[in-house]
């Protein structure tokens, strides 16, 4: 088995496991995001599911969101707004994405913020 093979497996339980409403976003969010992320970059030859993907980065989104849980919320919205950009959706990429990266005043040497910002740049 490939490794990306493996690392979807990996995402995936995590991915679909509920534990968002018991606090624990952090592990949520993150499996849905990189599941979604996962679901975009099949090897060569795999068809993409680029709809299945959006779909788990907006799951990603809603937990963040409800738990008010910022850093993991411009994650998933800098993944999906990289899916839309791929898509040709420019400015739903930035209307998603700038409200999200406009909310922090500090921590801007991130590598999070800095891809936020990156991407942000590409669509002006």
């Amino acid at each position: 088995m490939s490794a990306h093979n493996q690392a979807i497996e990996r995402a995936a339980p995590i991915a679909h496991e509920d534990h968002a409403r018991q606090g624990f976003a952090y592990g949520v969010a993150q499996g849905r995001t990189l599941y979604g992320w996962a679901l975009t970059t099949q090897e060569e030859g795999a068809e993409v599911n680029l709809s299945e993907a959006e779909t788990w980065f907006h799951k990603a989104l809603h937990v963040t969101q409800s738990q008010q849980a910022k850093s993991l919320e411009l994650r998933a919205a800098t993944s999906l707004a990289k899916l839309w950009k791929r898509q040709g959706e420019r400015q739903d990429t930035y209307d998603l994405l700038a409200p999200v990266y406009n909310w922090f005043t500090e921590g801007f040497d991130t590598a999070d913020l800095k891809a936020a910002k990156a991407l942000l740049d590409e669509l002006r």
